[in-house]
């Protein structure tokens, strides 16, 4: 199975896996895991105004993450940007809606906490 995890999940992998439901944790060590470049620009953005506290800067503690988690990176597409736009809903977040977007697109269950994905019409793990 593949399966891309939501920004908030991979934060938790690396953090604070206590947090990560028991369906969730198993899905991380069984699937092959994807991280969006949505999820990367939005960390960036969070620790660049405050938002988010890092043990390190993101490109280290990204580097670091990513590699010891072994989790594929996936890139954003037109057809990924397109279907973002398109998608109904009140849910603004751009991040958000690029995860659910490409979700949709490359057929991916998304590891999520999140209810919002499940109403985007991701298959959504937690």
């Amino acid at each position: 199975m593949r399966a891309i995890v939501d920004t908030q999940i991979f934060l938790w992998m690396a953090t604070a896996p206590e947090k990560l439901s028991r369906k969730a944790r198993a899905a991380c060590q069984d699937a092959e895991l994807l991280l969006s470049v949505a999820s990367v620009w939005e960390i960036g953005i969070k620790y660049q105004i405050g938002k988010l506290q890092l043990p390190a800067p993101p490109g280290e503690f990204l580097d670091r993450q990513i590699r010891l988690a072994n989790i594929g990176i996936l890139p954003i597409h037109y057809r990924h940007a397109l279907r973002a736009a398109a998608l109904d809903g009140d849910h603004k977040d751009p991040f958000d809606r690029m995860i659910a977007a490409q979700s949709l697109e490359e057929k991916l269950d998304c590891i999520s906490a999140d209810v919002v994905f499940a109403a985007f019409g991701v298959r959504r793990i937690w």
